[in-house]
């Protein structure tokens, strides 16, 4: 896919890997960014940036989480500018624990922005891309989509959940000239994972770079876009020898050196509290 002249909406727009991926399509010649987050503020700091390149960029505030607003939000901007050539969805949360000291309200997180509001706006956009029989959608996964990790298992499942989504929605739209793709970045220095513990041996990657190897990817009409060799040599590992990542995985996790505590133990704490 060509980005010069085209429109591109652009989720999670006002930080990390969806600001990188919105000032690098503008580099490319992109007509139209519509920058969609929660902070109005950071959307319109990204604006201005993105304009610095000559391309026209509309920040939009909206809650991904509500599908009402996601609804108006879309429509007004079908009205208002037109045609959505490339959706890339980018939002999403992290938080990091052991399961067994995980809490619902950050599960329930994950779940709703992660998932839940990647596939609403996704339904609302799809459906004009099916009218105008041409688009293409990006939806950002993650390394960890193909390859779980302690510490990280809600996570890791609505990444994996992105992929299953990502494949059925290539096969249900290839017949209306809409293009899926999958984004699979590996660990990302972005602030989103400034406050998590880093596992061991990982070298994060930049934003830039994964902004970048997506639109190679694009230009190749790639499905599935790995960022970074540490990527494609995860994924090698869990095809040929998945018992061996699994044990490196365990010893590379940064709460691995601190297992919880037995479930005696917890309920004997719990009821020593009360």
């Amino acid at each position: 896919m060509h980005l010069q002249g085209k429109t591109a909406l652009i989720t999670g727009a006002s930080r990390g890997i969806g600001r990188a991926i919105a000032l690098e399509f503008a580099k490319h010649g992109m007509h139209r960014i519509l920058l969609v987050a929660r902070d109005h503020q950071r959307l319109e700091d990204v604006a201005a940036e993105v304009s610095a390149y000559g391309v026209e960029a509309v920040p939009i505030a909206v809650d991904l989480t509500d599908p009402i607003d996601v609804n108006i939000a879309i429509a007004q901007v079908w009205r208002n500018y037109g045609p959505i050539d490339l959706l890339i969805n980018c939002a999403g949360v992290a938080h990091q624990s052991s399961f067994l000291q995980s809490r619902l309200t950050d599960v329930q997180a994950e779940i709703s922005t992660n998932l839940v509001g990647l596939y609403t706006i996704t339904r609302f956009v799809a459906r004009r891309m099916v009218k105008q029989r041409t688009g293409a959608i990006v939806n950002v996964s993650s390394l960890m989509g193909k390859v779980a990790a302690p510490t990280m298992a809600t996570y890791s499942a609505t990444k994996f959940a992105i992929l299953g989504f990502t494949q059925a929605l290539r096969g249900e739209l290839a017949a209306h000239n809409v293009q899926v793709t999958a984004l699979l970045p590996s660990l990302t220095d972005t602030d989103m994972v400034r406050d998590l513990q880093w596992f061991r041996w990982v070298i994060p990657m930049t934003p830039q770079q994964v902004a970048k190897a997506l639109v190679d990817g694009l230009a190749r009409d790639s499905p599935e876009i790995l960022v970074g060799w540490q990527s494609h040599l995860a994924v090698w590992g869990n095809r040929l020898a998945p018992w061996l990542l699994e044990k490196v995985l365990r010893f590379a996790a940064p709460l691995a050196a601190h297992p919880p505590k037995p479930y005696s133990e917890l309920r004997e704490a719990t009821a020593t509290s009360r």
